[in-house]
């Protein structure tokens, strides 16, 4: 077995040191980062790493691309598409041994439905360019799994959050607020879920479309009163969502208000969440030092 990772960001990382502790500490594992900073940052870490930034080819990853049984694509798509699928399909297809692809997409292909709880059999009608572009790509994929006749697993995530990435490191920064949109929920996934998902996964070369969600979605504003009542800090003040002063990205993932159903991925692996809710995934971040 050998990984390869498009895209070893927050998500990647988690997966790859999961595939280590779950699978085999001895398993290759490569993958590309966007910038030669992104290589110095990770540095010490045991995975053979490539500079592709999604706009020219990489140089120097056709060799472990080629050799990789299991792939994991964790680049956002552009409106050409896929950056690996379209600057490095011919190294994919000269990869002999590939077993399984995984491509990680959103919950934002379903678009809005109003609060209501949605499945995998729910139609994507995605209200923003950015959730258009994923349904593309995840099409792309699953034709291009057909093609080399290799399980394709289509992982959509909720909004990712962990250690570094969380409620208590915006209200260190003082960058938390509490935008109130009156039912509005959200999901959300610990990257830990991600990685060992992916990790058990790629074991068992799971095929399918499957959502990647906590247990409990619930409003944004009660994510941050609980984490600052978890430090023991003022709570945030209210602001209306109408008067919220915020940037187009930001405001557009308000228009998408559904609960998403987490039980066919846990059904598929025989598992339960390590951090079903967000008490449980901020409990955990909260015994990280800061």
């Amino acid at each position: 077995m050998g990984v390869f990772f498009f895209g070893m960001g927050f998500s990647s990382l988690a997966a790859a040191r999961a595939i280590h502790q779950i699978i085999d500490s001895g398993i290759p594992i490569a993958g590309t980062t966007r910038t030669e900073e992104g290589i110095e940052a990770l540095a010490d870490c045991p995975y053979r790493l490539h500079l592709f930034d999604g706009e020219s080819p990489g140089k120097t990853l056709a060799a472990d691309l080629r050799r990789a049984t299991h792939v994991v694509l964790s680049i956002p798509p552009t409106e050409a598409g896929d950056p690996a699928l379209r600057m490095h399909r011919a190294d994919l297809d000269a990869a002999n041994d590939l077993e399984w692809l995984c491509y990680y997409s959103t919950v934002g292909v379903y678009g809005d439905f109003g609060g209501a709880w949605i499945d995998e059999s729910a139609p994507t009608r995605p209200i923003n360019q950015r959730s258009a572009h994923r349904v593309e790509v995840e099409q792309q994929w699953r034709d291009y799994a057909q093609e080399r006749g290799v399980p394709l697993l289509v992982l959509r995530l909720a909004g990712i959050y962990g250690p570094g990435r969380s409620a208590f490191d915006k209200l260190r920064e003082g960058t938390a607020r509490r935008i109130v949109k009156p039912g509005q929920v959200f999901n959300r996934i610990h990257v830990e879920d991600i990685g060992r998902v992916t990790a058990l996964a790629a074991q068992r070369k799971l095929a399918g479309t499957f959502n990647l969600a906590d247990n409990e979605p619930a409003p944004p504003q009660d994510l941050i009163a609980y984490a600052a009542r978890q430090m023991g800090v003022a709570v945030p003040p209210d602001v209306p969502f109408e008067e919220a002063d915020m940037t187009p990205m930001a405001r557009s993932f308000y228009s998408d208000n559904k609960r998403v159903s987490n039980r066919a991925i846990r059904d598929a692996l025989g598992i339960d969440l390590l951090y079903p809710t967000y008490r449980e995934g901020l409990g955990a971040i909260g015994k990280v030092p800061a």
